[in-house]
């Protein structure tokens, strides 16, 4: 009987992986790993490779997505699954499971480091005060959703705080946040709202997880013109602010101090 362990990684780089899936990556008889729903941008795969002294396999999303070179893998050895991250936060990895335990292999679930946990965080704000994250996509001819902003009106209308993940393609480019607040500025005159607008308190945040991590909070606007420091990037736009919030805002995030 094989098995499948999903393993995360971490943010930022190899060094984010924890000690238990270091130990599961290592005794695996095969190694696969995908870096499309997020990556690494400390480190390479070959980085990867030398601290787990193994082979990696980087799989396709359409490899990925399609399942059957892991599940065929799976069916009589141990594979390791390496996800940037922490791997059950995509819901390909979730179906990836699901179809894994119809197909009576065995599946194991090593936790890592997540952004929907350390971009709060980072910059002082309570992580049980976000609402559901959003993610802007890369704008392009004829698409031009509106769903990113409506998830972060929603939830302001709640009180909470909203994380907006930036679009990462499979070959490795980014959503830069001057992009991605444009496109959000660009959404609110198309829903035709003032809830959202270049003076509505937003943060960036850069290389969470890393050494060299940035944290900025100031009007959308301000915050476009800005250098943000080195990718990956994302963006938090704040619901109602507990006190000790606002204070965590100005003294890790250079929030303006009448906020």
């Amino acid at each position: 009987m094989g098995e499948l362990v999903f393993i995360g990684l971490g943010l930022d780089d190899e060094r984010g992986i924890t000690l238990r899936g270091l130990d599961e990556a290592r005794a695996a008889d095969l190694v696969f790993a995908e870096f499309y729903t997020s990556t690494l941008p400390g480190a390479s795969i070959e980085a990867v490779e030398k601290l787990i002294d193994r082979q990696i396999r980087r799989l396709s999303r359409k490899e990925v997505e399609d399942g059957q070179v892991l599940l065929a893998a799976a069916a009589t050895r141990t594979v390791a699954f390496l996800v940037p991250g922490d791997p059950m936060t995509a819901t390909t990895h979730v179906d990836l499971r699901l179809r894994a335990e119809a197909s009576k292999i065995r599946t194991r679930i090593v936790h890592g480091v997540s952004i929907l946990t350390s971009a709060a965080g980072a910059l002082g704000l309570q992580a049980y005060k976000f609402g559901r994250t959003t993610t802007v996509p890369f704008s392009s001819t004829g698409f031009a959703p509106t769903s990113p902003l409506e998830a972060i009106l929603e939830n302001r209308r709640a009180g909470l705080h909203s994380l907006v993940l930036l679009d990462l393609r499979e070959d490795g480019s980014f959503l830069a946040p001057r992009d991605a607040i444009a496109s959000l500025l660009r959404m609110a005159s198309a829903v035709g709202t003032s809830e959202f607008g270049p003076q509505t308190l937003a943060c960036a945040l850069s290389r969470v997880g890393s050494p060299q991590v940035r944290a900025f909070a100031g009007p959308v606007a301000d915050l476009a013109d800005r250098d943000l420091g080195p990718p990956l990037h994302c963006l938090v736009v704040p619901g109602a602010l507990h006190f000790l919030e606002k204070e965590a805002l100005v003294a890790f995030a250079g929030a303006p101090h009448d906020l």
